[in-house]
């Protein structure tokens, strides 16, 4: 049966032509960046790497594509009965209880919390850092459901959690283990990856809908910024008890060896990666189908088919980051961090604010915003205020590889800034921007900017220095959006508040020149 004759394949090649169009839009202006430096003198990039660039980006877009058509179909749906399902039952222990699982097997089968495990094996053991994160994501999605159960105020929940990160970040650096810190902060932006997110904000959205109230839109968000904050005391914790020194060893970033095993056999275990992830949450989504939800068999169908797509968009997506978009990200950042340091600082602020527009994650939050706040917050200004906040963080992540200070000297003004800002501006938006941070940090930030940083570090400072110097570019990627986001909330008070002002002159003095005067 062909598309045109069949109304449901048609709107699904409908939705599917115009997330295409979305992703060409998305990909092509990092990848033109690439092309365009790959003629200037400062980058040598051959031919062959070029052509595999090319390719890979085209598999980007259709990754990208098919990932957020799987994601709308399939993983925020699966998300929003369980939160609504759970919430109908009216049993408190069982929302609670599903809600840290959740939090745990997903957070335990993010391929990028696992990339990071490895990279620290030698000092921490990987098994340990994976269940660790996976506790502190479901405890803190545990207490995100209870905030909106019981309609707590987010601003107070993030101040007194921070403030507690932070002294737990003191009295890491006065037990001499300061070079955990970068580590500790990071993990707490990739355990918010493409998975994640749909599944998570939309969990809060079915619950939030459910319980009800005045303030259910607003309520819906905070989720992603309380499970970011989860990782960091976890691992903060974790460190305490570390012993040896931190030792990190550069990967081999060329793109000949990756080539050298395959296109197989990266496909392969980057499905098996992928299969793994998503096979704890299916598992556990129909598990409550049989016990709880009980949907009908039409919206299963339509899980499963957006299920597929996820599936062969993420592995897509997370093929050609690994194959094309690292090798190049590492080459630019070593070579041009050789010749011209500083040009390369005004670069990263460019390549920040483009990277951003390719990661899947971002467009899923961008919809529900645009979604809950019934246009207040258009996909423009949340792209604008993300690409402005990521940009700077990368900007200012390759200036401290440069001067090489510590990462505390950005983490603690900026998330006093974005903390005091939430007492400024309407919780909507500080909601929205903490949850921005986490959502911003995705799987290109780890697989095409790290290694970016780590290449300038490696040319700027030795190999020796790259933990403590390049490690600490996610923790600014999730930052710094809080800052930007909040400043649009700001400026969103302020004009309201300059309308409500002139139309309070107006009406004065419409009524001065109503007084009759008597001689």
């Amino acid at each position: 049966m062909s598309a045109k004759s069949n109304p449901v394949l048609r709107e699904l090649w409908k939705s599917l032509r115009e997330k295409l169009r979305e992703s060409l839009v998305s990909v092509l202006p990092v990848s033109g960046l690439v092309f365009l430096l790959s003629v200037t003198p400062w980058v040598d990039i051959s031919g062959k790497e070029l052509t595999v660039f090319g390719l890979a980006a085209l598999l980007l877009i259709v990754g990208i594509s098919l990932f957020n058509l799987g994601a709308d179909m399939a993983m925020t749906p699966m998300g929003q009965y369980i939160g609504e399902g759970l919430t109908k039952s009216r049993k408190l222990g069982i929302l609670l209880s599903v809600s840290f699982l959740m939090g745990l097997l997903i957070t335990v089968a993010e391929p990028d919390l696992a990339v990071l495990a490895r990279q620290v094996s030698a000092v921490m053991n990987s098994t340990m850092l994976v269940v660790t994160v996976g506790v502190g994501v479901g405890i803190f999605l545990l207490l995100g459901v209870l905030k909106i159960v019981f309609h707590g105020d987010l601003t107070n929940m993030l101040l007194f959690f921070y403030l507690f990160l932070f002294c737990l970040a003191a009295l890491l650096l006065g037990g001499g283990k300061g070079a955990f810190l970068p580590l500790s902060f990071d993990s707490g932006g990739v355990t918010t990856g493409p998975i994640t997110v749909p599944f998570i904000m939309a969990l809060g959205v079915g619950i939030s809908l459910t319980v009800g109230g005045r303030n259910a839109s607003e309520n819906s968000f905070g989720l992603i910024a309380l499970c970011s904050v989860g990782p960091v005391v976890a691992v903060l914790i974790l460190s305490m008890t570390a012993r040896g020194d931190m030792s990190f060893a550069i990967p081999d970033y060329s793109m000949d060896s990756i080539l050298e095993e395959g296109a197989w056999h990266l496909f392969g275990a980057t499905m098996l990666n992928v299969a793994r992830s998503l096979v704890l949450i299916v598992v556990s989504f129909f598990v409550l189908q049989f016990i709880i939800l009980r949907l009908p068999m039409t919206k299963i169908i339509q899980i499963l088919v957006g299920i597929l797509h996820t599936f062969v968009g993420l592995v897509l997506f997370l093929a050609a980051v690994e194959m094309a978009f690292m090798p190049i990200g590492f080459k630019i950042g070593s070579q041009m961090a050789a010749e011209d340091p500083v040009l390369l600082i005004g670069l990263a602020f460019i390549i920040g604010m483009v990277v951003v527009l390719a990661e899947p994650a971002v467009h899923v939050l961008n919809n529900q915003v645009a979604e809950i706040t019934g246009g207040e917050v258009s996909k423009l200004q949340m792209m604008l205020a993300l690409s402005i906040g990521v940009g700077v963080s990368i900007g200012l992540s390759v200036l401290r590889v440069y001067f090489g200070f510590s990462l505390l000297y950005y983490l603690i003004p900026g998330y006093l800034l974005s903390l005091g800002l939430s007492f400024f501006v309407p919780r909507l938006y500080t909601a929205i921007a903490f949850d921005s941070g986490g959502v911003a940090s995705g799987p290109l930030t780890s697989s095409f900017i790290l290694p970016l940083v780590i290449g300038a570090c490696c040319s700027l400072q030795g190999e020796s220095a790259v933990l403590d110097f390049a490690f600490g570019v996610v923790a600014m990627v999730a930052m710094t959006p809080l800052i930007t986001i909040q400043a649009l909330g700001f400026k969103s008070v302020m004009s309201v508040r300059s309308r409500e002002n002139a139309a309070m002159r107006r009406i004065l003095a419409a009524a001065d020149d109503q007084i009759i005067y008597f001689e």
